[in-house]
């Protein structure tokens, strides 16, 4: 009755769970930031919203936050280097919250803080099972 309550079964889906999560992070990261690389225009309108939103040397941050997006959201994909991927992520997005979330309400801050705790869930638990990171232990 206790395994029915708590639905312990389930346990044994973490990996799946995981994959699932790892998965759909990285392709909404690499599909959020895809704009930015394909169309320089699409860049240049990303550097002046961060020089509105005084992020120093936005020149520069602009495209290192899009690769960095771009390439921690494949490595999510795959589940390569997965802790640092998400370490990466966490700190990119607590940035990004700092700057230009602070101030809105909760509703408008969800999707930044949901994007911190889930880099900084995947930075803790790795990639699980169905991982390239696998391969390397």
């Amino acid at each position: 009755m206790k395994k029915l309550i708590f639905l312990e079964g389930l346990a044994g889906l973490q990996d799946l769970g995981l994959f699932a999560l790892r998965g759909l992070t990285g392709a909404f990261l690499v599909w959020g930031v895809w704009d930015n690389i394909a169309d320089p225009a699409r860049m240049t309108e990303f550097v002046e919203f961060m020089r509105h939103f005084k992020f120093p040397a936005p020149e520069l941050m602009a495209p290192l936050s899009v690769w960095f997006q771009f390439a921690c959201g494949v490595l999510f994909i795959l589940g390569l280097f997965t802790r640092w991927a998400g370490l990466l992520m966490a700190f990119n997005f607590i940035v990004g919250f700092l700057m230009v979330h602070l101030a809105d309400d909760f509703r408008a801050q969800f999707p930044a803080l949901m994007l911190i705790a889930v880099s900084f869930y995947l930075a803790t638990a790795g990639g699980g099972r169905f991982a390239l990171d696998r391969l390397f232990r």
